[in-house]
């Protein structure tokens, strides 16, 4: 503690020359005390806090890295600076109270480039209008903002002028801050409504921009300045460890494959990346410590984005998305692409190659509002090797950790792909959808339905339930709700009750077709399904095989196999077809024999659940009611057994292509001594395919052009590994 902010010392400083001898014993008593108190704090703290130098500024950047970071800005950055500047230039000099943390961060980066005063005062100006916002909302009980990223901007601003501002200011704006951070800490009984808004406590396993993510800030700005420095330390060191277990957490996350906190690619290409990538920066310039290095995972995030990209930057929109129109999340992307060249150009030059081709998959684009200053920070982008084309890739990728499978015939604008999801380590935005599956073939044909468009009571009464996706629901009465995060759950609508209850129980990718089987039944009450598994074989180009054995507890809880489709199916006999896009799907139900296939949907009938249509906007959490997508979901077909049975097979045939595709393929079913199957022809070749009745997922796959077989072997019981990049050299 410095003596300047001890009470002690401050008593001290009140003794006068007339004092009697015993109040100066006393007086020298409790200085000497102070001082042994603030060096058993120091000697406390963990050895790395030493590392931390003791000038300013030491957020993103320091004295040392200052150069660098201003030559690049008015370098090879110099038309983004000239934008953020103009930014600047039409800031309020005498703002009101508001959250003006990224405007700051921006006044105090053009006062540290032009040197010029009137920077200075803007900064302050801002800093101060800022400061007051954060007070008067907490006074309030209303959130400042869901994100921290504005008060993480304040902070380095403050940061970034420190040496040049008064210092009863700087201590009166630094304490208050302090004070600030540590009203929105959690604690117990916290809660997360408050007034008109919630505080978001996001951790190191979410995405981690809520006010736990301030204290390292926080703390590393005002580490050992006399404000509070027994709170700057303790916020230093708690922030330290949380960063620690983010960056564990995503490790695990992303395992050999690439990957993040998150499947929902709005999260992981949105705000997640921020928490590593300033943790980082700012690790680095306040210890000289390029940290980054020893978490190389980062850089193989570009394999998991591409793996997920579609034509035309698509996406399937799993997770919670919003599916208006499936598009990839553009706005940081350039920039996420960016930091991964920064920090890993020559560590890690194959996976940067990769990325680099990545990033010129989406427009170039720096925001020059949010986090405006920090492509001035990627200072080592020039090392950064060449984009690499990937190439040739294989068929399909197995994301383990991420719990998704993704499959295609190619690469191009007419190939099919799809995705199964199964597995995986993260529940984080991921909904009730072990064994779901996707498909695209100039268009969205067999699809996630739902959307988290205003978070309405439809995101977690049907959105996230197993109802809204390409699974099989077990019906049984009186069966609790699978809660969601978004707010209370009124209906089960025969689904799953773990978000993670799925393994992989074989998995092959070749030049011929892709299998693998999936293992559902932990993600069902054991009150209600004793097996769940799903058997999915893709034949290239345009077909896939879909084979379920499902067995509940008791005969009499139903069994139902869903298709989702963005507009109304046509269903002739058991072929189900439907259109998206320049897309066709045909599926044909093989099993069970006299099935009941019923559709269900249409306007006022699209998010069906529990007997009930959920809207759009139930609660209207967000304004006006939002526009309806097709890319949301016209309903679904429900395919059941004429008859009650404990132990059902569904056996399912797909074919998809653009709308020339008038007729599916023929087909029959097959059966044969402890299995079941179907023989098909697709396109130039004949496939005949079947799959084990009893025990373990097996099966065999015969595959024949003419008289040249291209395969005919038993379906794999092994998960065939993958690691690094995407395809070899």
């Amino acid at each position: 503690m410095c003596p300047a902010s001890n009470p002690m010392t401050i008593i001290g400083q009140r003794s006068t020359a007339h004092a009697g001898p015993s109040v100066l014993r006393l007086t020298f008593l409790m200085i000497l005390l102070s001082g042994v108190l603030a060096m058993a704090q120091e000697e406390a703290a963990p050895g790395w806090v030493a590392k931390i130098r003791s000038d300013h500024p030491r957020l993103f950047f320091n004295a040392d890295t200052w150069p660098a970071v201003k030559a690049l800005a008015l370098g090879d950055m110099r038309e983004h600076y000239d934008q953020v500047k103009a930014k600047v230039d039409s800031y309020p000099s005498a703002p009101e109270p508001k959250d003006y943390g990224f405007q700051a961060m921006n006044a105090a980066f053009v006062y540290r480039v032009t040197g010029e005063q009137k920077y200075l005062d803007l900064t302050r100006a801002l800093l101060d209008a800022s400061l007051e916002f954060y007070h008067a909302r907490i006074a309030e009980k209303v959130m400042v903002n869901w994100y921290s990223h504005t008060r993480v901007s304040a902070l380095a601003a403050f940061d970034w002028v420190f040496n040049d501002v008064p210092e009863d200011w700087r201590a009166a704006w630094g304490k208050s801050m302090l004070e600030h951070v540590a009203q929105v800490q959690p604690y117990p009984g916290w809660r997360d409504d408050w007034g008109n808004g919630r505080t978001n406590r996001s951790g190191p396993t979410t995405g981690f921009y809520g006010t736990q993510n301030l204290i390292w800030f926080a703390g590393l700005a005002m580490l050992s300045e006399g404000f509070d420095d027994e709170r700057a330390l303790d916020f230093l060191v708690r922030g330290h460890d949380l960063n620690m277990k983010l960056l564990e957490h995503r490790r695990a996350a992303s395992g050999d494959d690439g990957g993040a906190a998150s499947p929902t690619l709005g999260y992981c290409m949105g705000a997640y990346p921020w928490a590593e990538f300033n943790f980082f920066h700012t690790w680095e310039s306040a210890t000289g410590e390029q940290i980054a290095l020893e978490w190389p995972y980062v850089a193989l995030f570009a394999n998991y984005v591409m793996w997920n990209y579609l034509p035309d930057a698509h996406e399937f929109g799993y997770g919670d998305a919003n599916h208006t129109d499936n598009r990839m999340t553009r706005w940081n992307m350039c920039l996420h692409i960016a930091e991964t060249m920064h920090f890993y150009a020559q560590s890690q030059p194959e996976w940067v190659a990769l990325a680099r081709y990545v990033q010129g998959l989406f427009p170039k684009h720096y925001p020059d509002t949010q986090w405006g200053c920090h492509p001035f920070l990627l200072t080592r982008m020039d090392k950064a090797p060449p984009a690499r084309d990937p190439g040739l890739l294989p068929h399909a990728r197995h994301f383990e950790a991420m719990g998704q499978v993704f499959m295609r015939s190619g690469s191009g604008p007419d190939d099919t792909y799809a995705l199964f999801a199964t597995g995986g380590i993260l529940s984080q935005h991921r909904h009730y959808d072990n064994n779901n599956f996707c498909i695209y073939k100039k268009g969205f044909l067999a699809i996630d339905s739902g959307t988290r468009v205003g978070n309405a009571d439809q995101l977690q009464n049907y959105y996230a339930q197993t109802v809204a996706h390409n699974c099989i629901l077990i019906d049984m009465p009186e069966e609790p709700v699978s809660n969601y995060w978004n707010g209370k759950v009124y209906v089960q609508e025969g689904g799953q009750y773990k978000q993670i209850g799925s393994q992989v129980v074989a998995f092959e990718t070749n030049d011929d077709f892709t299998y693998l089987a999936s293992d559902a039944t932990e993600a069902y009450r054991p009150e209600k399904c004793e097996l769940a598994l799903r058997q999915f074989v893709f034949v290239y180009p345009n077909h896939f095989v879909v084979f379920d054995r499902v067995r509940s507890t008791k005969p009499e809880y139903r069994k139902r196999w869903l298709l989702h489709t963005a507009r109304e199916p046509r269903i002739e006999g058991t072929t189900i077809s439907a259109d998206q896009g320049e897309g066709r799907i045909f599926c044909r139900t093989l099993l069970p024999e006299h099935a009941q296939l019923t559709a269900i949907g249409g306007p006022g009938k699209e998010f069906m659940a529990g007997g009930k249509n959920w809207p759009l906007l139930e609660k209207g959490k967000y304004g006006g009611t939002p526009e309806y997508s097709e890319l949301m979901g016209w309903g679904r077909v429900e395919v059941s057994a004429p008859a009650p049975a404990q132990e059902s097979l569904f056996l399912h045939l797909i074919e998809v292509g653009d709308q020339t595709l008038e007729a599916m393929s023929e087909a029959e079913l097959v059966r044969e001594e402890g299995s079941v199957g179907v023989q098909f022809a697709a396109l130039n070749k004949s496939v005949h395919v079947t799959f084990a009745t009893e025990g373990d997922a097996g099966g065999h796959i015969r595959i024949a052009r003419g008289d040249e077989v291209l395969a005919d072997q038993e379906l794999t019981r092994e998960v065939m590994p993958q690691e690094g990049l995407a395809a070899p050299e």
